[in-house]
């Protein structure tokens, strides 16, 4: 390069030093022969040919060292809008135009300006961006660049509406293309002046076309790949989320039965951090249980099918008997290749204990005030209703407990309390309490019953039946008789003790009439009140009784005696 500025500066000084001894003899210095003269002016024209060729070739090598600088700059960055951003400007600065204009194919295939830039680097706003689209459309149709020195005498664009109206001189366009598809163009012109560019311009934006074709390219790919990277980070952080907050455990395992993940849940069940259990053997991470799940596990790899609600109770060192419950599943690649197993894990320790306790409430409560309740909402006091009562006891009971062993005297009456119990359920009663040896139950609480003063007297006939029928299990000493009351009345039930220690129960003269209905009955005897009786004449069988006098009350209760169903 130092070299060519050399030769140039000599050529130079020699043909100014030739040009002032041709101007003397053309100001008739005869000091030289006219043949000199004739020489000296066929160096000069050589050396003016030398001098405008040596300008080419600068021009030249000039172009293509902005060629190069300007492929390491676009190809510097792989953000679209700064790609095409020195694309434009780089391509005003070379060819000398008054604007640029970048248009990339939309969504639709149209050709729009992504890029519009000025020779003062600036950006051009919409209302200036037009630019000819039918050298813009010309260039599409045949893939090749053009150049107009003069667009408004140019017989190629005759009578066009936009050079005409814009009043376009000289124009620039190249196609952008990547492996022979159009991806876009690049379009200069200038509005003022006529013959800036040539073909040398031309050829030059084309190479520079190729250059800015692949880097565009290449920064809608890069942009692309960020738009998926993002989304793919943000399906991930959302799995992640998701899986750590799922309430089960999860735990996988690869083919060799290493633990390659484990979420929160999981720690928390096996009572294990995660560099305890990932990494290492299943049998080592589920260690209380690695017998138990062994055969399972192998099921699952030879059958490649899960295996769902499996339970096992075990011990834990630290927690005692837990109840745990396994779903086993093969875990699948993209091809559907077993590549391990997928386990989720329940702790049903709790949950076990509530149901038990839940039973047990059930054998103790009428499971139909258990579905009336609702423990966020429970509250003292009640409301009135109407009710049928029974009440119920075995009778004898004291004289025979005082000859008999505790425990089998527990054993005895459970039989008698049950046959009862078992008869209050039968016909959807609410069972209030067991009272030593007696059974208190009405009807129609907390679940409405057209004929729940039927339903009272069918338990005392089911009672009736069930004490017969425990006779032929039980040995003659363990026989013992029942006696059952029933009135019919209005009680308010609901809540009554302390938000410590709560009971659903009945209160009112209708429970109390029916207690001593009860407590008036004989042997096996089912007695009824007139009040009760009134409500189902018609479908049971009674003989009169004779009438109680009974505690706190002025009159005589007329009763009568059931005897079965018409």
């Amino acid at each position: 390069m130092d070299t060519d500025k050399t030769r140039k500066t000599s050529l130079r000084e020699q043909l100014q030093a030739l040009s002032i001894e041709t101007a003397k003899l053309r100001t008739g210095d005869k000091s030289l022969a006219k043949e000199t003269a004739v020489a000296l002016k066929r160096i000069e024209d050589t050396l003016l040919s030398s001098g405008e060729k040596l300008s080419a070739i600068e021009k030249e090598n000039s172009n293509m060292m902005a060629l190069s600088l300007i492929g390491q700059v676009i190809n510097s960055s792989l953000e679209l809008d700064e790609v095409l951003r020195i694309v434009m400007d780089n391509i005003v600065r070379l060819t000398n135009a008054e604007r640029g204009f970048l248009m990339l194919r939309d969504a639709k295939g149209e050709m729009v300006p992504s890029v519009a830039r000025n020779w003062e680097m600036e950006s051009i706003n919409s209302s200036e961006a037009n630019v000819s689209r039918t050298v813009v459309q010309r260039v599409i149709d045949t893939g090749e660049p053009i150049v107009t020195t003069n667009a408004q005498e140019d017989k190629r664009f005759v009578g066009q509406e936009s050079i005409v109206a814009m009043n376009l001189r000289s124009i620039l366009c190249a196609p952008l293309k990547v492996k022979d598809d159009l991806i876009g163009v690049i379009y200069a012109d200038n509005r003022i002046r006529s013959g800036i560019f040539t073909d040398a311009e031309k050829d030059l934006l084309n190479i520079f076309a190729n250059q800015a074709a692949v880097a565009i390219e290449n920064a809608r790919l890069f942009s692309s790949l960020k738009q998926t990277l993002a989304e793919v980070t943000q399906l991930k952080n959302l799995m992640d989320n998701v899986f750590a907050s799922i309430a089960s455990g999860v735990i996988t395992a690869d083919i060799t039965n290493q633990v390659t993940l484990a979420n929160h849940a999981a720690e928390s069940i096996l009572g294990a951090v995660s560099s305890e259990l990932v990494g290492h053997q299943l049998n080592v991470a589920l260690a209380s249980v690695s017998n138990e799940l062994e055969q399972h596990l192998t099921q699952v790899r030879d059958t490649d099918q899960q295996i769902v609600g499996l339970e096992i109770s075990h011990l834990m060192p630290k927690r005692g008997n837990v109840d745990w419950r396994f779903n086993l599943s093969p875990l699948k690649d993209e091809s559907q290749k077993t590549q391990g197993v997928a386990i989720v894990l329940d702790d049903m320790t709790e949950r076990k204990k509530l149901e038990a306790q839940r039973r047990l409430f059930e054998r103790m409560v009428s499971p139909a005030v258990i579905e009336q309740l609702n423990p966020n909402s429970l509250q003292l006091g009640g409301k009135r209703g109407d009710i049928t009562t029974l009440f119920a006891d075995i009778r004898g009971f004291t004289t025979f407990s005082e000859g008999l062993a505790p425990e089998k005297l527990v054993s005895i009456l459970n039989r008698y309390l049950a046959a009862m119990a078992e008869a209050v359920l039968g016909q959807e009663g609410t069972i209030d309490k067991f009272m030593g040896d007696a059974i208190m139950a009405w009807f129609n609480a907390p679940v409405p019953q057209k004929d729940h003063t039927l339903r009272a007297v069918k338990t005392a006939l089911v009672i009736k039946e069930s004490v017969e029928a425990l006779y032929k299990d039980l040995p003659k000493e363990f026989h013992l008789a029942f006696g059952a009351g029933i009135h019919y009345g209005d009680a308010v039930l609901g809540l009554i003790g302390t938000e410590k220690r709560l009971e659903y129960t009945a209160i009112g003269d209708t429970v109390n009439t029916a207690k001593r209905i009860q407590e008036n009955s004989g042997k096996n005897q089912i007695l009824i009140s007139k009040a009760a009786y009134e409500r189902v004449k018609k479908e049971i069988k009674v003989i009169p009784h004779t009438e109680l006098a009974m505690k706190g009350k002025t009159q005589a209760m007329e009763v009568f005696e059931v005897t079965g169903l018409k």
